[in-house]
């Protein structure tokens, strides 16, 4: 725009200085050189004030139709100067907004869908109670408490996702050995599947008892300073994961090894199911994002609320560390580096 504008007042210079000296050899009236000069000058003028108002007309038009609602339209980005790096920036802004809007809308139909499950079963159960249809014995009131239970881990995970916005979670950093620590995670895990097996799991846990874990430290002593609940969260979310996506009888492996820093952690995550496409790795730690592998999950397992895999990473950003997806011959591999005392923040 700068280099248009330049060029205009040079135009506009030669056109008047070349009519000048054409008035001078001719001995035409100034008078009519100046009518001439002004003439040139603004058609010039002009065609260039149209070149550049035209996309700026353009970008409020569908700056109007985003603050509308409408997160559709988008601005032409054929230049090359400063019109065309302003049309890139609201076509990102665009698709930004227009992503969070499909979350919200995500959102409110997962939570909606969630909700649903427990509170008809929970109603069923209470009004078959009240109608007399069965008694409240043991048995019933169990069932009654399960279901309870499955909104109890909806609305947990919900709070986890609030959190998370918000950043208001503080650390409690302390140093703590990795193998026991990790032992008591998978032990968990597994008294948590048995518990709920035969129960869909409104929360996205899974409730599969045929997949085995196996935990490998090394060396045993190994220890790490991090947030043992936070790391809690990022260990089982990504074992749920894990496991969810394991075929029949598979095997998920929890290894854990020394960082490049003193009480660095390295947490890497393995499974034994088909595996995600190179394509979808950027998106694996998006919320509400289930996957895109055909019948991705193993019997007893629902698709879950596609908020675990991003919970774990707002766990692991808290730490400063580093989480992601790395290659591997059979299904998935997520590792996990947690920075240890020199970077961890305070």
């Amino acid at each position: 725009m700068k280099t248009k504008l330049g060029a205009l007042v040079v135009i506009a210079v030669l056109i008047t200085t070349g009519l000048s000296i054409v008035a001078v050899h001719t001995k035409t009236e100034l008078r009519f050189i100046t009518v001439f000069s002004m003439i040139a000058t603004l058609l010039i003028t002009q065609f260039v004030a149209h070149s550049l108002t035209m996309p700026l007309d353009e970008m409020n038009a569908v700056a109007r139709s985003i603050s509308q609602g409408d997160y559709t339209r988008r601005v032409s980005e054929g230049r090359r100067d400063e019109l065309g790096d302003l049309a890139q920036t609201i076509n990102v802004m665009a698709d930004e907004l227009e992503a969070q809007d499909r979350q919200r809308k995500e959102l409110v139909a997962n939570v909606s869908h969630e909700l649903r499950t427990p509170i008809a079963g929970l109603r069923a159960v209470l009004e078959n109670i009240v109608d007399g249809v069965t008694e409240a014995d043991p048995e019933t009131m169990r069932t009654a408490l399960k279901q309870t239970e499955r909104l109890g881990r909806l609305v947990e995970t919900l709070l986890d996702l609030s959190r998370l916005d918000n950043g208001v979670v503080p650390l409690k950093m302390r140093r703590f050995e990795v193998w026991p620590y990790l032992s008591g995670v998978l032990k968990e895990a597994n008294m948590v599947a048995s518990a709920r097996a035969g129960i869909a799991s409104g929360s996205g846990s899974h409730t599969r008892t045929d997949v085995h874990l196996h935990l490998d430290v090394s060396p045993p002593e190994l220890t790490a300073h991090a947030d043992p609940e936070r790391i809690h969260q990022v260990v089982a979310n990504l074992i749920d994961n894990a496991v969810k996506h394991s075929p029949p009888h598979g095997r998920v492996t929890v290894k854990a090894r020394r960082g490049p820093q003193p009480e660095s952690l390295q947490l890497e995550v393995l499974d034994e199911g088909p595996g995600i496409p190179r394509s979808e790795w950027h998106r694996v730690f998006e919320r509400f994002n289930r996957g895109a592998v055909t019948r991705p999950h193993g019997p007893g397992s629902d698709g879950g609320t596609g908020l675990g895999l991003a919970i774990a990473r707002w766990a692991v950003d808290l730490h400063g560390g580093r989480i992601g997806v790395a290659e591997s011959e059979r299904g998935c591999r997520i590792i996990v580096t947690l920075p240890g005392l020199t970077s961890a923040p305070s």
